[in-house]
């Protein structure tokens, strides 16, 4: 029988003799999800779809704001 890494580790054979040769379980009342559909769970997908796009519109606000009061300091001085 095998041992784990270090061989310190206790068989797992043993240890889990118990289920270790049992059926794998299958729902009665679900059907099998297909490989398909497995792998489209863990699929990456864009959870911050539009994030970059309000980044840019709330930059482009602060420069705007930074630009107008920029020129209302440049008139102070006359």
């Amino acid at each position: 029988m095998t041992k784990g890494i270090t061989n310190k580790e206790p068989d797992p054979e043993i240890v889990y003799a118990d289920i270790f040769h049992h059926p794998h379980w299958q729902s009665p009342t679900r059907p099998h999800m297909s490989l398909y559909d497995r792998a489209a769970q863990f699929a990456p997908f864009a959870a911050l779809t539009g994030y970059e796009d309000m980044v840019n519109e709330e930059a482009r606000r602060i420069e705007k704001v930074t630009d107008i009061s920029e020129k209302k300091s440049s008139f102070s001085d006359f």
